[in-house]
């Protein structure tokens, strides 16, 4: 059994950075389930990656080849095509099963981070009637499809939500030469950012319907055409407002769901708000010690960025990992708030600041985060002048300031007041 500091479950954006960082103070193993690293990166062909990070715009592969590039300059064992089986906790490490062509293989570490990305939710999970025909696909696949095989999905196209896959694909279909007849979100606001909003759509004259979904998928052996119907606050259908929309193909950008088979067979407690495991702010696990998670495995990013960011925290943490006693200081938010990450602060780790990333449930005008510590007292204030649940905010909170409390208060307040 080869015995390693720290094994990377993942080989996309935050499985690289996370290798990356955890081989400056590590032996370090990076496991990839394709035949190529780089993850989703490699199909998504547009620009916008990489602004924060390089400060640059780059294509996605052009951003990943920047962290193979990087992976190559360490002492990092790769292994690709190979799926792992199975993991389990030993008194001070863990066994892992890895299944590939050249049979099975157990290794022990230390130290793992789940860097497993997301999967997306699929025509049945949002509850669309009818047959199933050939054409409904999800915006990854048609992304997939375009972009690697070189196929163009459908002629006529509809997209089921507003998501940022979704606008992306609903601008690369158009210069491919598709109809795209419309965008179709059942929310009152739209899911993607902004920019994606005004890039993909309004530059291309794609309408985009809010408070409307599809409701049922007409065809047998192909997509012919679908239903949409208005829906109310509470996603009730309202009667009358049915429409009939001529289309082969249906594209689904509904919502995407962490990848963590591996950390519910090892108990790990996941928060029901972001899919991904309770961490504190060197991104471990809360009860299972020795598990760091990191990237849309934690929660889903708006930014590739901060996946590389948390994969980077993840690995490097790990790498230092130690088995002690940690005392958690628990983050509660308020009810305006989606969630936060983490959910917990470990004032014993090395870094000097903490980073949240946080989430707004509704779109917010003129509003300011305020963090309180156990005794009521202000710790920390930031006025946002608009806020939205698409886009993510960041904090970057120096950690002297949670200090000696055994829990925190971040509530939204009227940016007005003076604080």
């Amino acid at each position: 059994m080869k015995k390693y500091d720290v094994i990377v479950v993942g080989g996309g954006p935050a499985g690289l950075a996370a290798a990356i960082s955890s081989s400056e103070n590590a032996k370090t193993l990076l496991i990839e389930r394709e035949h190529r690293l780089g993850g989703i990166l490699k199909q998504c062909i547009h620009d916008g990656f990489g602004i924060i990070k390089f400060g640059e715009k780059l294509s996605g592969p052009e951003y990943a080849e920047k962290y193979k590039d990087m992976v190559k300059e360490k002492n990092i064992d790769i292994i690709t095509d190979s799926f792992i089986t199975d993991i389990k906790k030993n008194d001070k490490t863990f066994s892992v099963t890895v299944v590939n062509s050249s049979g099975i293989s157990q290794y022990e570490t230390y130290s793992v981070v789940l860097a497993t990305g997301c999967r997306e939710r699929t025509a049945k999970q949002v509850f669309i009637n009818g047959e199933r025909p050939a054409g409904i696909y999800t915006a990854g696949t048609a992304q997939y499809f375009t972009n690697i095989l070189g196929y163009l999905p459908g002629k006529d196209c509809v997209i089921l939500g507003s998501g940022d896959i979704g606008l992306i694909m609903a601008r690369r279909l158009t210069l491919e030469g598709a109809n795209v007849k419309g965008v179709f979100e059942a929310k009152s606001e739209p899911s993607g950012l902004m920019r994606n909003i005004v890039q993909c759509l309004e530059d291309y004259d794609i309408p985009l319907e809010l408070s409307t979904t599809v409701s049922r998928v007409f065809g047998k052996e192909r997509v012919e055409a679908v239903e949409t119907v208005r829906v109310d606050k509470n996603m009730n259908y309202i009667p009358g407002t049915e429409k009939v929309v001529k289309a082969d193909t249906l594209i689904l950008s509904v919502g995407l769901i962490p990848e963590n088979e591996i950390a519910e067979k090892l108990g790990i407690s996941t928060d029901i708000k972001t899919k991904g495991p309770f961490v504190d702010n060197s991104l471990m696990s809360v009860n299972v010690p020795g598990i760091f998670c990191c990237g849309n495995a934690l929660h889903v990013n708006d930014l590739v960025d901060y996946v590389s960011e948390s994969g980077e925290t993840a690995g490097k943490n790990a790498a230092l990992y130690k088995n002690t006693n940690r005392k958690l200081t628990k983050i509660i938010i308020s009810d305006e708030f989606m969630y936060c990450v983490p959910q917990y602060i470990n004032y014993e780790t090395d870094e000097k600041n903490i980073i949240f990333y946080i989430r707004v449930k509704n779109n917010c005008n003129n509003v300011r985060i305020i963090i309180k510590n156990e005794r009521d007292e202000i710790v920390y204030s930031r006025k946002y002048i608009i806020m939205r649940p698409p886009e993510m905010e960041r904090l970057v909170i120096n950690k002297e300031l949670f200090k000696n409390t055994s829990f925190i208060n971040i509530s939204l307040e009227n940016g007005d007041d003076n604080i």
